[in-house]
């Protein structure tokens, strides 16, 4: 047996090897995970008894409902809150993300450490520290107000604005490490080129730091939009009525409005907007491997 052949069997064998022991975890996980989708899907087709009891049906008033322009407005609403979460998190984590992995040297790991570590705190505590920073009297409104770009009626809380700044406070850490980690593997002689062809600093990110990085931009953006989608923590600590999310609808058909049945509906309507970003994302993913595998 030559030399190539015994490495080709020992990768084959660590190959099987983490196949079986990733195989109960997966299995656990997908058994569960379909068992909940199933019985979501199965209640958005049932109806409510007149003690508010959830009961299986086929009943499509609920998928009808749907379409309501109030729940359409609220769907369009969530949607618009993540997008711009996405967009102000990637504005806010490609500075941080650039800085530590091509200024960062030594210090690189404790610096993920120090934009990692505060965000293993729970996101409820968070978000309470978050509003209080926000207030109205609040150290962010004070200083606007020091500055003069502010006066007395300027509010942040219960306002959309609050509710994307808590949505970007909460999920930017997501932006930060695949950016991080694509910054990481880039070639840094492509960026040397670029200024050896008298490109500025912003023209050489814009041409050559951007498109080598955007897989971990995409990355970044699906790894936000998904939990800022379906958030609703931050809508009702940072917003009032009229900025209420998906997240908040589902939550009060399940625990306040008693109609289990109208909930899963919601759950599934929200469930496709985020299959539908996923399977973009994948489609995009596999379009820029067979174009780098060329």
């Amino acid at each position: 047996m030559t030399r190539s052949d015994s490495d080709s069997e020992a990768t084959a064998h660590t190959s099987r090897l983490w196949t079986w022991l990733l195989l109960p975890g997966t299995l656990w996980m997908t058994a569960f995970l379909l068992a909940s989708l199933l019985l979501v899907a199965a209640l958005a087709f049932g109806t409510t008894d007149p003690l508010g009891s959830p009961r299986f049906g086929l009943d499509p008033g609920n998928l009808a409902a749907l379409a309501d322009h109030a729940y359409l407005t609220v769907l369009l609403r969530s949607l618009g809150y993540a997008l711009l979460t996405c967009l102000i998190s990637l504005a806010v984590a490609y500075p941080v993300a650039y800085a530590i992995a091509l200024h960062g040297g030594r210090y690189k790991n404790a610096l993920i450490a120090a934009v990692v570590v505060p965000f293993f705190a729970n996101y409820l505590v968070r978000m309470y520290g978050w509003s209080v920073v926000l207030s109205d009297d609040g150290p962010v409104l004070k200083a606007l107000r020091a500055a003069g770009l502010a006066d007395g009626g300027t509010r942040i809380l219960q306002t959309g604005t609050g509710v994307v700044a808590g949505l970007v406070y909460g999920f930017v850490v997501f932006m930060v490490i695949p950016l991080y980690a694509a910054l990481e593997r880039m070639d840094t002689s492509l960026i040397e080129a670029g200024r050896d062809l008298y490109a500025g600093p912003l023209r050489t990110f814009l041409l050559v730091t951007v498109p080598a990085t955007r897989q971990g931009a995409a990355a970044g953006c699906v790894l936000v939009f998904l939990p800022a989608m379906g958030d609703f923590v931050s809508a009702q600590l940072m917003g009032g009525p009229d900025q209420i999310m998906i997240g908040n609808l589902i939550q009060d058909k399940f625990f306040q409005g008693q109609n289990w049945p109208l909930g899963s509906a919601l759950t599934m309507l929200l469930m496709a907007v985020l299959l539908t970003g996923m399977l973009g994302y994948l489609r995009r993913a596999r379009k820029d491997e067979a174009e780098a595998a060329r």
